[in-house]
């Protein structure tokens, strides 16, 4: 009888399954007329989704969460349209936050093929869920979703605006959402919503987040470490002496021939718990520039560069840089950045090139990007003198395609509808 050969992955204490799995030689066998599927009845895998890696051509985070403890939890994977698959073993991570218990699972798929098409599904002792595509990064050119900031008082917007911009690109490799991804990071109920209302995407693609400073608040609107955040997204990791201190705050990883960089610009929210943030940061943020050898570099931040004038309120905020451009655009220049996109002020913003704090072809193009929830500042900020396209005001939702070739990144911003709003492009 044909044998299907499964990766034991850490499945050492699985012993003896439902019939028809047994070991032999050190490795797991499945007898093919005997699938998960049909032993047993389906398995609901809460919040399943896709996290982006370092190297999404040949690897994939695969996290998910349960009603009840699982026995066994792993994730069984294939080329697409085959019958031949692999389990690879979850590990558990649970955690409690807004008094919620949050029995979760992570599993990381590391021996794909580039640009390939899979399929995968939870698994464990008793049930299997349903399958789920699953497509790797290739060398060449690709698309991805950028979303602005996301927080709602009601994720119906959210929804309509990340599904719409999912079901007119559906080849886009990945989305990015640009921080401040729910109103409230302590509230469960709120993370809820936002994992529910882009299932289909975010089970298809993986999500590359960037933390924004309403991640930090809790329930009586304080500054906390973002606790849910950090453990609803397992990024690609930092180097050793980082890790243990700043995992999940910042990181980057490769698409094709770019490098992203993803900053955490919360060090106002967080100094009086990590002191220290802001020079680590840079420090590392060098290494990372120093280290990449792809032809284009993204920063994805959630604080904008730039600052900006209340339009009506008497509060003085004089136009110019915020503290964290001041921070970072030198370094942006130093080490040839190519494209800047962050969020934050809830308004399209396109900036143009700049370099040396004034309008340069030669510096990054900076943008930044509106909102795709629906918390809306309308008309509160008055122009930058480096602005070169505004969204008109009262401002509504919108969403980004990033089309990144070998000669060029083509940033295109949509309505929800689907319409053009703006177009920018870097060539080199």
């Amino acid at each position: 009888m044909k044998r299907r050969t499964f990766i034991a992955g850490g499945l050492g204490a699985l012993g003896l399954l439902a019939g028809g799995i047994f070991w032999a030689k050190g490795t797991l066998y499945r007898k093919a007329a005997n699938s998960m599927r049909q032993l047993t009845g389906d398995l609901d895998a809460q919040f399943l989704r896709q996290v982006i890696t370092a190297d999404s051509a040949h690897s994939r985070m695969l996290m998910w969460q349960a009603e009840s403890p699982l026995v066994n939890p792993g994730i069984e994977y294939r080329l697409k349209g085959q019958e031949d698959s692999r389990l690879v073993a979850a590990k558990q991570d649970f955690f409690t936050d807004d008094g919620v218990e949050n029995n979760q699972y992570t599993a990381e798929l590391t021996d794909l093929t580039a640009d390939t098409e899979y399929e995968y599904r939870v698994a464990a002792e008793g049930a299997a869920g349903a399958w789920h595509s699953l497509h790797t990064a290739g060398e060449g050119d690709f698309q991805c979703l950028i979303f602005p900031d996301s927080q709602s008082s009601d994720y119906s917007d959210w929804q309509k605006v990340a599904m719409g911009a999912w079901q007119r690109h559906g080849d886009a490799g990945f989305f990015l959402n640009l921080g401040d991804l729910v109103d409230n990071g302590q509230q469960a109920f709120q993370w809820r919503e936002w994992f529910i209302r882009i299932e289909p995407m975010v089970t298809a693609i993986p999500a590359a987040p960037v933390m924004g400073n309403h991640e930090t608040y809790t329930l009586d609107w304080k500054v906390r470490m973002p606790e849910a955040y950090l453990r609803l997204f397992q990024l690609p990791p930092l180097p050793d002496g980082l890790a243990a201190k700043y995992g999940n705050q910042f990181y980057s990883f490769d698409y094709g021939d770019v490098h992203f960089t993803v900053l955490n610009t919360q060090f106002r929210e967080l100094k009086d718990f990590e002191p220290d943030l802001e020079k680590d940061e840079v420090a590392w943020f060098r290494q990372d520039m120093e280290q990449t050898r792809k032809k284009w570099k993204v920063v994805l931040m959630h604080k904008d560069g730039l600052q900006y004038s209340f339009k009506h309120r008497t509060t003085p905020r004089p136009e110019g840089f915020s503290d964290e451009g001041r921070l970072f655009m030198p370094l942006f220049d130093q080490y040839g950045v190519d494209a800047v996109l962050s969020g934050h002020l809830h308004s399209y913003r396109n900036r143009g090139h700049i370099r040396n704090f004034r309008r340069d072809a030669e510096g990054p193009l900076y943008i930044m990007a509106g909102l795709a929830g629906n918390v809306r500042y309308p008309d509160l900020w008055k122009d930058h003198a480096l602005d070169t396209k505004v969204l008109p005001q009262p401002e509504t939702d919108n969403y980004l395609v990033l089309e990144a070739g070998t000669q060029e990144l083509r940033f295109r911003a949509y309505f929800p509808d689907g319409s053009l709003a703006d177009e920018a492009v870097v060539r080199k």
